[in-house]
């Protein structure tokens, strides 16, 4: 008696085929599981046997073999209990799906002792992966229905218990499709105005220019002047994701068990991990690999707070992603890579007591110890940073007055008609912070004026050929908000005014 059931394992933010296979066959009872099951895998025997009886069905007094193919791959994850249990009802005779051409459906859960289905992780891949090969509905949880809904062409049929996968492949009582997707995506009236911003023109201005071109920051002044206040208000200024970015940011967090995004959210992820975070944590990685923080902002903001508390470690890691837009974790057993197109903002003090260069206190600071404080952050980190920002001290009338900035929704406007100029000369969702070689040479060439400033700072600050390609793209991002198709001198000095900053 052997029953066969359609299921897959999770790979890194992709799903690859496995083959459950059930046998009953004579000998004295007990319960094998081969196919490299990991421990969440083989653990699915205690719960298989408890929901089976607490659901009015017989556990087999048999020797059951479970074979999860191919053999050579290992398995983790708690979604096969769904596909055994239902392999042992099948291969033991208490249920008989009718006979038809079509596929049996792909299924996914996690069974509780009482034979209810728990939502797992990882829904959407696997979802995605159902999709490819041809299946025409997915069993899932309840509780994971509408992640599942994200994708299309698929009949999602939500179940509360096993008892009702049963009766829907028996035929007795089918289980009604999930028709529409009812979670409420954010909006962008939820998140933080920059009207609530006082002052600080030059970094609400660089924090403009950064989201149009999704160039990377960082802020530098004395506690308490709004580098966090300014951070959070990047996401409300950035453009809404797209279709295809929303899907991939959610097949992110789906793989790695967050729930602390909306599904159908629109507005880029925001991550802001705290100083003590691991390298690990950072770019991710474990015993089963799973995406890091540098992922989990895909498409969105990375915000270090206090950089120069991070171990200098974690901070080395960043560098890769920066270039390249993608993590490679490598494993003997297996290698995997995990998107990383984040936008990196970040913000320290200038000294270890925050106060060099504060207008009224004095920095209790030693030479040596603002050297040491420095040098935690290596140079070639800093040199990735396209837009170095001082953030001054709020004269306190300003800061007491009740005259509101510029909110977000306008400059926004701004931001989106700066993207859609990249977008149409560049291609659809690159920005100027990503131009290959070839496209800063044919879109960023300054005017003659631009050109001898630019060569006249390479050898005043000694830039390196990054800075100066960084300059460039800067350049070409303050132009296209300013709707010029030529990079002028006068975007070539603001560039440069930004590029000083970190080299003063």
């Amino acid at each position: 008696m052997l029953s066969r059931l359609p299921s897959a394992a999770l790979r890194g933010l992709h799903a690859e085929a496995v083959d459950v296979e059930v046998d009953l066959s004579r000998g004295l009872p007990a319960w094998n599981m081969v196919g490299l099951p990991e421990a969440s895998v083989r653990e699915a025997r205690d719960r298989v046997r408890a929901a089976l009886l607490n659901s009015g069905f017989e556990f087999p007094l048999r020797h059951i073999t479970v074979n999860l193919a191919p053999a050579d791959r290992r398995k983790d994850g708690s979604h096969f209990d769904l596909p055994v249990a239902i392999g042992l009802l099948l291969a033991s005779d208490q249920i008989h799906s009718p006979q038809t051409d079509e596929k049996p459906p792909f299924m996914i859960g996690e069974l509780a002792l009482d034979g209810r289905l728990n939502p797992v992780p990882g829904v959407l891949p696997l979802t995605m992966h159902a999709r490819e090969q041809g299946y025409q509905s997915l069993i899932v949880p309840e509780q994971n229905a509408q992640e599942a809904m994200m994708v299309s062409d698929l009949q999602v049929l939500p179940a509360a218990s096993l008892l009702q996968v049963a009766s829907h492949l028996a035929g007795r009582s089918p289980l009604t499709p999930c028709t529409e997707n009812t979670a409420a995506p954010n909006t962008d009236g939820d998140l933080p105005d920059l009207a609530d911003i006082r002052g600080q023109l030059q970094a609400r201005r660089a924090l403009e220019i950064a989201a149009a071109g999704g160039h990377h920051m960082l802020m530098s002044g004395p506690p308490g002047v709004g580098k966090s206040m300014l951070a959070k208000r990047l996401p409300g200024i950035l453009p809404p994701l797209t279709l295809d970015q929303r899907l991939e940011v959610a097949r992110i967090y789906s793989v790695s068990s967050d729930a602390s995004r909306n599904i159908n959210d629109t507005a880029p992820p925001f991550r802001s991990p705290h100083h003590s975070a691991s390298d690990v944590a950072m770019i991710g990685g474990g015993s089963t690999p799973r995406p890091g923080e540098v992922s989990r902002a895909d498409f969105g903001v990375l915000f270090l707070d206090e950089l120069a508390e991070f171990k200098r470690q974690v901070l080395e890691v960043l560098r890769q992603p920066l270039e390249d837009g993608k993590v490679c974790i490598a494993r003997a057993a297996d290698t995997l890579e995990f998107p990383a197109r984040f936008q990196l903002l970040a913000a320290m003090n200038p000294c270890p007591c925050g106060y060099l260069g504060h207008p009224t206190r004095a920095c209790t600071c030693s030479p040596s110890q603002i050297n040491r404080y420095r040098q935690r952050i290596s140079g070639p980190l800093l040199d990735r940073f396209d837009l170095h920002v001082h953030v001054p001290p709020v004269d306190k009338d300003e800061l007491a007055s009740m005259r509101s900035g510029e909110t977000s929704q306008s400059v926004a406007k701004r931001v989106l008609t700066a993207r859609q100029r990249q977008y149409a000369r560049l291609g659809d969702g690159i920005v100027n912070a990503r131009m290959s070689q070839s496209q800063i040479e044919q879109h960023a060439h300054p005017d003659s004026d631009g050109a001898r400033l630019l060569d006249t700072a390479m050898q005043r600050f000694s830039l390196s050929a990054r800075s100066y390609h960084r300059i460039l793209k800067v350049a070409r991002t303050i132009a296209d908000l300013a709707g010029e198709d030529k990079i002028l001198s006068e975007h070539i000095a603001e560039a440069l005014q930004y590029r000083s900053e970190g080299v003063s």
